[in-house]
């Protein structure tokens, strides 16, 4: 059975609903095996533990199911109950942000009265037609990330899977990881063919006619041709240096397997179909010459060229790729799977997205960009020392509407600027404050839609006759500005 959440939303099982549901057999009672707390739990980028999503027991009778900021499956209990959580925004969560952050703690009745309504508001909303639930196109901004400037160091692990642990049946058009897998996996095989694909030496088996080159392999010439008469040719085994090796024959491979489950899946990949089908066109061409003969047991033996950086990781979700297809290219085109637990990180895809579109929009300012710029333990999720206004940005895909919860991040942040290394590295010598700027996904009328430096500057400019629209009403230097994230209409 399913249990559909969304992100930032709640869902709550009651012991009445199961047993009317299922069976009123205390055997068969899921209820009382629900446990205390998610199965597994994850790492964010700062290595802190942080669980999927909560397990609340409200009363003896409810618990109550609450989705943070990771979307994916996992078994809730394991073979019989799991946990589907989707990439959808509350937009009731994303105002409820917006307005809380101008709130000083001293108007408690007005902090108290906004709290219920949201907290009454997203505990009412529970189907897909809803109009305060946008889905968010993960998939897209995925496929933007990978194509620009972003570090390869900065790209691993926003998805952890449980390959270890039993597989979940799902109906194919349910299926999130393997479109995720699909895009990381072309968008690293574009890199690569785009530098071009990596020569080395690789063995080549021949039955030569009248000569010998490098090694005999005595076994097979005397099955294959002394036995059998043919005295005149000779089993031989040399080395070539061409692009033919181990690592493009399981490239070309994992390549055909994603060019059939797109060409079987398309709707899968919503409003980037025809995205996807270039990649695969632009990379299907530098494959002509290369095989797919290969073992799997051969990968274990390679080399990484530091040269060629992107061969790791693509060999990496490449071996999940065929793994999800338990290495059989029919399994692309089934409507049942069975898919094993994962979860993908939306908070680091969100940071990932915002430093990108920086990056974009600010080639010739790269080095003033301090993405995960860390000091005493602490990181900070980007550093701008452009020109002389520095600004220390937090990027906030979670969003909270508790009053205190919003405002302990707001300290958090300014702390930060407050660090004599952030000071030294952004070089302010007096007695300023270096700006801070919360940057969030916002439904409707994004504030910040030129990336460009100088326009971020622009708006966060503080005008003494007026008050900064974008800053945050009880902090001084504090500012706040929303971006629009790809949606699936």
């Amino acid at each position: 059975m399913r249990l559909l959440l969304k992100e930032h939303s709640a869902l709550e099982i009651k012991r009445l609903d199961v047993t009317e549901s299922d069976s009123v057999d205390q055997e068969n009672d899921w209820f009382v095996s629900i446990p205390s707390k998610p199965l597994h739990f994850l790492r964010d980028s700062r290595g802190k533990e942080v669980y999927p999503y909560a397990i609340n027991r409200k009363d003896e009778e409810t618990y109550a199911l609450h989705a943070d900021y990771y979307v994916g499956i996992d078994w809730l209990i394991e073979g019989e109950k799991f946990i589907h959580v989707e990439p959808k925004i509350n937009k009731v969560v994303n105002d409820a942000f917006k307005e809380l952050l101008d709130l000083d703690e001293d108007d408690q009745s007005t902090i108290s009265v906004k709290e219920d309504k949201v907290e009454k508001e997203v505990g009412e909303i529970g189907s897909d037609s809803t109009p305060n639930l946008r889905e968010v196109d993960f998939l897209k901004m995925l496929l933007e990330v990978y194509s620009g400037q972003v570090e390869e160091k900065y790209l691993k692990d926003i998805v952890t899977i449980y390959w270890d642990e039993n597989r979940i049946p799902i109906e194919q058009h349910q299926d999130q990881l393997t479109p995720f897998l699909i895009v990381q996996f072309l968008q690293l095989l574009k890199k690569i063919v785009r530098k071009g694909l990596k020569k080395s030496y690789y063995k080549v088996q021949e039955n030569l006619n009248g000569r010998v080159k490098g090694k005999i392999l005595i076994g097979q010439q005397l099955k294959q041709n002394v036995f059998k008469n043919r005295l005149t040719s000779t089993i031989c085994e040399y080395q070539v240096f061409g692009i033919d090796s181990v690592e493009n024959r399981f490239l070309k491979k994992v390549l055909r397997f994603v060019s059939s489950y797109v060409d079987n899946h398309p709707m899968l990949f919503n409003s980037n179909q025809q995205e996807v089908k270039n990649l695969i066109s632009y990379c299907r061409p530098a494959f002509e010459l290369v095989g797919e003969d290969v073992e799997i047991h051969q990968l274990k033996h390679l080399k990484a060229n530091p040269f060629f950086k992107e061969y790791k990781e693509a060999i990496k979700i490449g071996q999940y790729i065929l793994k999800r297809f338990a290495y059989n290219i029919t399994h692309t085109t089934e409507q049942k799977v069975e898919t094993p637990p994962f979860w993908i990180d939306m908070p680091r895809l969100f940071e990932l997205y915002v430093y990108h579109q920086l990056l974009k929009a600010n080639p010739e300012h790269r080095g003033d960009l301090h993405y995960q710029f860390s000091t005493y333990g602490n990181a900070l999720d980007l550093l701008i020392t452009y020109d002389e206004q520095p600004i220390v940005v937090d990027m906030k895909y979670k969003l909270h509407y508790k009053h205190g919860h919003i405002h302990q991040d707001i300290r958090q942040v300014s702390g930060y600027a407050r660090l004599k290394k952030v000071r030294d590295k952004c070089k302010v010598t007096d007695d300023s404050n270096i700006n801070c700027l919360i940057i969030y996904p916002k439904v409707d009328n994004a504030d910040l839609v030129d990336y460009s430096l100088e326009n971020i500057g622009e708006l966060l400019k503080v005008d003494e006759d007026k008050e900064n629209q974008y800053s945050v009403t009880p902090y001084y230097k504090v500012f706040k500005l929303g971006i629009a994230l790809p949606m699936i209409e």
